[in-house]
């Protein structure tokens, strides 16, 4: 059975990696939510992709002289005076506000939205029963000497959460291979192609699961994998051609900014 692994929560239905969207991922039938931790001026670790905060936010309209300092300039209290949910209707970022998919009351209920920590996450996560797979990325200065494996764990073990419900993917392959030797408990799976300029390797048998950018990959490179037994999680996967074609050779899952496409199948 292929996984349904909600990118940064239901991206084409909420805000994205807020606490809405994972409840929606979960409300269409994802198997997962995937999403991003931040760490911020005063170590706290939140969810955020972006580094500046502006495309999600209203932090510039909140601090306009700090634009575009990156999250981890701000601490936590400040972070949270934020609106990361305005914007969506604003921007209707996959035109499903357009195309119907989206009642007026969700849309209302979106202003105010919070960035969640990533505790909140984990909260959330064992409150549905659930299960994430939390990205841990790069972290922008002045925190990008931060221990972000140490911090996670060291959460995930005061929260209670464990390899029943959350996994780790990173592109920092070297992070994943700590953790496991710390927690080989825990499933890692390793990120391909973030960047352009990110090698599509397969051949590190540490990993038995690669998450591999769908633009830098072919259909019939997919396909040689899957049948040497490497277990492949390719994204962002959205539109229903390349759903189908990959489920009909036997992807494991699927990381989607639409789970409700791929859970309608």
């Amino acid at each position: 059975m292929v996984a349904i692994i909600a990118h940064r929560g239901a991206r084409s239905l909420a805000p994205e990696n807020t606490l809405v969207a994972a409840r929606r991922a979960h409300a269409v039938g994802a198997d997962l939510w995937e999403t991003d931790v931040a760490v911020t001026a005063d170590d706290r670790l939140i969810l955020m992709h972006d580094d500046a905060m502006t495309r999600t936010t209203d932090v510039a309209d909140r601090f306009p002289d700090r634009v575009p300092a990156p999250f981890s300039t701000y601490t936590l209290a400040e972070i949270r005076s934020l609106d990361a949910g305005s914007w969506f209707e604003r921007d209707d970022p996959f035109g499903q506000i357009a195309a119907g998919a989206i009642e007026r009351r969700d849309l209302s209920a979106y202003i105010g939205e919070q960035v969640p920590t990533l505790r909140e996450a984990f909260e959330l996560t064992l409150e549905l029963d659930w299960f994430l797979n939390l990205e841990l990325k790069a972290q922008p200065r002045p925190k990008d000497g931060f221990d972000v494996v140490g911090a996670v764990l060291a959460l995930a073990d005061e929260v209670g959460i464990g390899p029943d419900h959350v996994l780790f993917s990173s592109a920092r392959h070297a992070w994943l291979k700590t953790l496991k030797h710390r927690r080989p408990d825990f499933q890692v799976q390793a990120i391909l192609g973030l960047f352009p300029e990110d090698p599509i390797d397969f051949s590190d048998p540490f990993f038995d699961t690669f998450n591999p950018r769908i633009t830098r990959v072919s259909i019939d490179q997919i396909a040689e994998q899957l049948g040497r037994g490497i277990r492949l999680n390719p994204y962002p996967v959205n539109d229903d051609a390349t759903i189908s074609r990959l489920v009909e050779i036997g992807i494991t899952g699927l990381i989607t900014d639409f789970p409700q496409r791929v859970a309608r199948r």
